[in-house]
Parts: C-alpha cells; sequence; structure tokens
C-alpha cells in the first residue's frame, strides 16, 4: 500500500503517455514507441509547474522500470540458434562494436564530450540502440538527461539507415539473389531493432527475397543483443576501480554496484533456449517480448518527464557529431568486414 501510496501519481502519467505512444509506435514502426514517449515526456514536462507528488512514480519507472525490460528482453534468445546462425557474423559484429567504441573514447577526449554520454552513445550504436542504453544506463549511474540525448542522437541516424541503406546496398552491389549479404549487412550496421526491419524488409521486397534478408538481419541483430552481457559486467569493472579509486583507499564492491538485472537477462535467456531445446514453441515468449518492449516505452515516458528539453537542445551539438562518426565508422566497417570475407 505504501508502495502505491508513494508512486501512483508519477506511474499513472507515464502510463498515460506510454500507452498512446505504444499504439503510435505500432503505426509508425520506423520511428518507434521509445522515441515518441520520450519526446512527449519531454512536451508535457514543460507544463507541470510541480512534480513533487510525481517524483517517485516517474524515478521508478525511469530506472526499475527500465531494469525490467532489458531483464524480460532475454526471454525471446534461443542462445543455441542465434550461436549457431550468428557465428558467421560474430568477426564482423566484434569489430563494428570495437571500432564505436574507439571512436566515442577518442571523441570524448579530444571534443570533451561528458563521459557517461560518450559511453551511452558509443554502445548504443554499436549494439542494440535503446535496448543497450537501458541495459547501460544504469551500470554508469547515467541521469535521464543523458539518456534521452543518447536515445535522440541514436534514433536521427538509425531513421536515416532505414531510409539510405537499401539504396546504399543496391549501389554496392549486394547480391539481388539471396538475401545474406544485405541482412548481414542491415544487422551489424542499423541498432535498433525496427529500423533494422524496415531496412531489411524493404530488401526483401525490392528484390521479390519473401522474408530471406529480415531472417537473416534479425538473427544477426539478436546476436549483437547478447554483446550487452560482457559490456555492462566490464563497465560495472571499471567503475568499481574508480569508484574505489576516489574512496581514498576505502574498498567499493563491485556487488554494490554489479548489475544483477544482467544476470537475470542471461537466466531468462537460457530457461527460454532450454524451453525449447525441449520442445517448447518459441512463440510462446511472444508476450514477455511485447511487455519488454512496453516497459522500454514506459520508461522512457519516464525519462523524457525528468529531462529538460532546453538543456538538451543547448548542449546537444556534440553528441551528434559523436553519434554520426559512430554510425560511419560502423557502416564501413561493416562493409569492408563482409568485403574481406566474401560475403558480396
Amino acid at each position: 500500500m505504501d508502495f502505491l501510496k508513494t508512486n501512483y501519481k508519477g506511474l499513472l502519467l507515464c502510463l498515460c503517455i506510454a500507452i498512446p505512444s505504444w499504439f503510435a509506435g505500432k503505426a509508425f514502426p520506423i520511428i518507434g514507441g521509445a522515441v515518441i514517449a520520450i519526446i512527449a515526456g519531454m512536451i508535457i514536462t514543460l507544463f507541470i509547474k510541480d512534480k513533487t507528488s510525481l517524483e517517485n512514480g516517474i524515478k521508478f519507472a525511469s530506472k526499475k522500470v527500465l531494469q525490467w525490460a532489458v531483464i524480460l528482453l532475454g526471454f525471446g534468445m534461443n542462445l543455441m540458434v542465434i550461436l549457431e546462425t550468428g557465428k558467421q557474423s560474430l568477426p564482423i559484429i566484434i569489430s563494428t562494436i570495437t571500432i564505436s567504441l574507439v571512436i566515442a573514447y577518442i571523441l570524448h577526449r579530444i571534443m570533451h564530450i561528458p563521459n557517461k554520454i560518450s559511453t551511452l552513445v558509443g554502445v548504443g550504436s554499436s549494439i542494440c540502440g535503446g535496448s543497450a542504453v537501458a541495459a547501460t544506463a544504469p551500470v554508469i549511474d547515467a541521469d535521464d538527461d543523458e539518456v534521452a540525448q543518447t536515445i535522440s542522437v541514436i534514433f536521427f541516424f538509425n531513421v536515416l539507415a532505414a531510409l539510405i541503406f537499401p539504396t546504399l546496398g543496391s549501389f554496392l552491389g549486394f547480391s539481388h539473389d539471396t538475401g545474406t549479404a544485405f541482412g548481414i549487412f542491415s544487422g551489424t550496421a542499423v541498432n535498433d531493432t525496427s529500423s533494422v526491419t524496415a531496412a531489411a524488409s524493404t530488401w526483401d521486397s525490392m528484390w521479390n527475397l519473401g522474408s530471406a534478408t529480415l531472417d537473416t538481419a534479425v538473427t544477426v541483430k539478436l546476436t549483437r543483443t547478447l554483446a550487452i552481457i560482457p559490456i555492462t559486467l566490464i563497465l560495472a569493472f571499471i567503475r568499481t576501480r574508480k569508484e574505489s579509486t576516489q574512496a581514498n583507499g576505502n574498498k567499493i564492491r563491485l556487488k554494490s554496484i554489479f548489475p544483477m538485472f544482467i544476470l537475470y537477462f542471461i537466466l531468462a535467456s537460457v530457461i527460454t533456449t532450454i524451453a525449447v531445446s525441449a520442445g517448447a514453441d518459441i512463440a510462446i515468449f511472444n508476450p514477455v517480448k511485447e511487455l519488454s518492449k512496453f516497459f522500454i516505452v514506459l520508461a522512457m515516458a519516464a525519462i523524457g518527464l525528468n529531462t529538460n528539453i532546453i538543456k538538451l537542445i543547448k548542449t546537444g551539438g556534440k553528441p551528434i557529431i559523436l553519434g554520426f562518426c559512430c554510425w560511419v565508422g560502423i557502416t564501413v566497417v561493416s562493409i569492408v568486414m563482409q568485403h574481406f570475407m566474401g560475403l558480396w
């Protein structure tokens, strides 16, 4: 009862934003419900003079619900299938993630971009957009402004990729007979699932390939998503060492900041894998996957409500440049690696 009394107002407001945003995202998948929710939240918060009674519920949605979304994401992953069919693209995935993180680090140093934003943009651009940001933000203790800024940057280049890549693929001479080359390209160079789907489906439509490109792209995308696990664990370890140094000799335990929700994400993936291996239809996990996506939309509504849009616009220049450089780096490395591997 105390939980409801403390949080219900903020949660109710977040739900009022998230539900229409969810349906709007279904109508406009290239934009997605998460982006619509975060923009709606940023606009609505401008008209709220006193958020005191809403703060607890908004904070709960932006922190806890976001972690629940990542955990539930694991129920859509059959690890055996992903590792078996995604291994062809593994060298490309490792290369694109590496180049994105290297670019983010270099530009962080050169352009003095805040460390947490650089990390979020680098990880979000290279792994799986909003889901990666959702998993990384609690680990590095990023605030809502930093999350909102990252999501905005990633969304912009996501839409750009979905619109440009089918034409680029045709220009580069990707095979029109199978969807393998473009499927791997879109699965490694586009980060958000909705944009990967949009780009791959467009290629299938252009060359009458049924769903061949889409199937390849989604498998590669799911393989990339697994990179959330080592990345977040490494970041947790780095943060532990950094905070231990700053604590003047007082040891900071890894357990105190360890991303436990990532362990639950792994457990959810293992449960899915065992269930499917035992003969269960993976489609039974579809409602849980949908709930995960809705939780991300709900959390983004809360993050939007906690974000200062004026500050976001004023400080947005450098993160956009960073996002652009990561996006170009990932795209070029994906194309070059495919060429060297003889995939096109």
